[in-house]
């Protein structure tokens, strides 16, 4: 008995994980408001209801898409290399937000989950402010390293360092969304690093 249950458990886990993956894709192509349920459920083989088994509604797959997306975004600064130098770094933001741009329907998912989730009652705010976390402990622990290897001027606080690397990333999301993508969201994040470079290494980067 405990093994059937254990099976249908990891069964309905990667049953959920095919839905999300199936939905960040169509949203990533059309948009959260332009494809309906029944797409993402005939993508997956299951009916409407079988989706809504899992999901009960579109929003709840929604932040299941917005938590999918933050944590890949994570996993791409723990997966850097433990030596990757200041120039690394930074050349890694220009790369991440070339791989969001790569896909403008989440960037517009993840601004609307942002709004909802900096409601503390909301089901998203404690998965966002997790998500936020580790993401910055990441990119900390990497600035961190550069500091010990003395490529950042003495008293450098590589954490909030990481924290407005992320907030100007994260803010010109949502300008790149309100202006309809009429702006150059990889140029301002290079503008920006460009001024970090500038007042922060101590080598040419």
């Amino acid at each position: 008995m405990g093994r059937r249950r254990t099976g249908s458990y990891a069964a309905g886990r990667e049953r959920r994980a095919r839905i999300v993956a199936a939905a960040a894709e169509r949203f990533a192509e059309r948009g959260y408001h332009r494809v309906p349920l029944a797409r993402i459920a005939a993508d997956v083989g299951l009916t409407e209801g079988g989706l809504l088994y899992h999901f009960p509604t579109k929003k709840h797959l929604l932040h299941a898409v917005a938590e999918h997306r933050i944590a890949t975004t994570a996993r791409w600064w723990t997966e850097l290399d433990a030596d990757a130098t200041l120039a690394d770094v930074l050349a890694e933001m220009v790369a991440s937000t070339e791989r969001h741009l790569a896909q403008p329907g989440l960037i517009e998912l993840f601004v609307l989950c942002s709004a909802e989730a900096a409601d503390a009652s909301s089901p998203a705010h404690a998965v966002f402010a997790a998500r936020y976390a580790e993401t910055v402990d990441a990119i900390a622990a990497l600035f961190t390293r550069c500091a010990e290897r003395g490529e950042l001027a003495p008293g450098t606080d590589c954490r909030e360092l990481a924290r407005e690397c992320v907030a100007v990333s994260d803010g010109l999301q949502l300008q790149w969304v309100l202006a309809d993508g009429d702006l150059d969201l990889v140029g301002g994040v290079r503008a920006h690093l460009a001024r970090i470079a500038g007042a922060v290494s101590t080598t040419s980067v």
